[in-house]
């Protein structure tokens, strides 16, 4: 194969250009997109030409047509998908098959039906975000949730902030710079990310004063260091991991009750969040955001996007003097909650008015609430709608475990049904990789060279959606 004669027959970008198909391209994504295009395309194709690669001999020797037509054709097809495929959205909507409900890298908790509508209507115009209708003058955002949070949780006052370690930063700079916080060894906790507490403590401007042994921390541990300096007491819980065998923990109770003995506040950071009781599905027990405030805790943080079901914030509640302090610090304006947060953490909160609304309502809840029964029915009637069809391997029903993840309930596993498909004329990666470049991405996990969809994070209006998907990945 001569190269150079060959690379002598490939079009010029201004011909691809005059060409009907390079004129409706042009209309379509305009000239400067469309060149762009067919000089990347043209780049490819000489690529191939000069490493001699196998698909541009097959290209060539299974048609009829000329060398110059096969390439333009081949420089259309390449630059029209490539337009198509950076004309599409980056963020897009996804199923969940993999039975993690807050799975971080899927945004975490989905949002339900009040939810979106919210925040639907914050995008529909102004807003009264910021004004107060009854006297027509300026108000406070923290206005739309403020009341509800203090009455779910009976905290005396709250705000919410951006996330939960813009949360911990906050308070510490509020209540503590320059002087020192107690944490236990046990509880400098990372989140994820090289995201530790340490850090967050250093970037506050508080000092941290570390007590007791990673295993065991008693309350004599914190007295102990005590002094002037000591600003306040923070209680880490580690909703990440856990800490067993040879263990011993101060409670909140202690903690709060050394506080009052010295004047010393005491901060609990509850990370993942949580304001109903989890054990009747099966669960350990998560420590509510109600329980640490009658414990006595001065001022509590947790997230909002994890157990709560609601959006990314970081929910700062407790007593008014120190929400106040937190309030007026410079931090709180590059911290503050945008409108459409605002609106779905209001909605979120309504729903919590009536646990019995919450468990309906929320998904996070929905999808721990969910029996056997009801997993095993859907992924019944998924492989009854797949059987239909005839597929080269195998599609099965098998038990299975989900998590809640995103930090929470660590070592925690509820029982689950799956869809489980093996496949015989390529591997589980090939078809797990068409599935994530469906219309509607399927996310499923691979296990035994087998790819597995999870039912619990698959919702019930969701079963046709997946059905569909995966019809057309397995027979088209």
């Amino acid at each position: 194969m001569d190269k150079n004669k060959i690379l002598r027959q490939l079009p010029k970008v201004d011909r691809l250009l005059g060409e009907p198909e390079g004129a409706e391209l042009c209309r379509q994504y305009g000239k400067e997109r469309t060149t762009e295009a067919f000089r990347e395309a043209l780049d490819a194709l000489r690529n191939q030409i000069l490493h001699r690669e196998e698909g541009l001999e097959e290209l060539l020797q299974n048609t009829k047509k000329t060398k110059p037509e096969v390439f333009q054709a081949w420089i259309f097809d390449r630059s029209r998908t490539r337009l198509r495929e950076s004309d599409a959205p980056s963020f897009q909507r996804v199923l969940n098959a993999t039975g993690v409900i807050l799975h971080t890298n899927m945004g975490r908790a989905p949002m339900g039906e009040h939810q979106r509508a919210a925040v639907l209507e914050a995008m529909w115009g102004y807003s009264n975000l910021e004004y107060e209708l009854s006297e027509g003058k300026r108000g406070r955002r923290q206005s739309h949730y403020k009341d509800l949070i203090c009455q779910i949780t009976g905290a005396e006052d709250a705000v919410a902030v951006n996330n939960n370690a813009a949360a911990v930063s906050l308070i510490l700079g509020a209540m503590a710079e320059k002087k020192e916080v107690v944490v236990s060894r046990g509880e400098l906790i990372e989140i994820g990310g090289r995201f530790r507490v340490p850090d967050v403590m250093e970037q506050s401007g508080a000092i941290l004063r570390e007590t007791g042994c990673t295993n065991r921390t008693r309350i004599s541990d914190y007295e102990k260091v005590l002094w002037e300096e000591t600003a306040a007491l923070l209680k880490v819980h580690t909703s990440n991991y856990k800490i067993v065998g040879f263990t011993e923990e101060t409670s909140v109770k202690e903690l709060a009750q050394l506080g009052e003995k010295h004047g010393i506040p005491v901060i609990v950071d509850l990370g993942s969040g949580v304001l109903v009781n989890l054990e009747k599905y099966g669960l350990a027990h998560e420590p509510t955001v109600q329980e640490v405030l009658k414990q006595g805790a001065d001022v509590v943080c947790f997230s909002g996007d994890k157990l709560l079901g609601g959006p990314q914030a970081g929910i700062i509640a407790g007593k008014k003097k120190y929400i106040k302090a937190i309030e007026k610090h410079p931090m709180m304006r590059m911290l503050r909650l945008d409108k459409f947060t605002t609106a779905a953490l209001e909605a979120t909160f309504r729903e919590y008015l009536d646990e019995k609304n919450a468990w309906e309502n929320i998904p996070v809840l929905q999808m721990i609430a969910r029996s056997e029964d009801e997993l095993r029915l859907q992924a019944e009637e998924i492989i009854g709608e797949l059987g239909e069809w005839i597929y080269p391997g195998r599609i099965t029903l098998e038990k299975s475990l989900s998590a809640v993840g995103g930090g929470s309930l660590p070592g925690e596993e509820m029982p689950d049904y799956a869809v489980v498909i093996e496949p015989k004329e390529e591997s589980a990666e090939e078809l797990s990789c068409r599935l994530r470049k469906l219309p509607v991405p399927v996310i499923a996990h691979i296990k035994n060279e087998k790819v597995w969809l999870e039912m619990r994070t698959i919702s019930a209006k969701e079963t046709s959606l997946l059905i569909k998907a995966l019809k057309e990945a397995l027979f088209h």
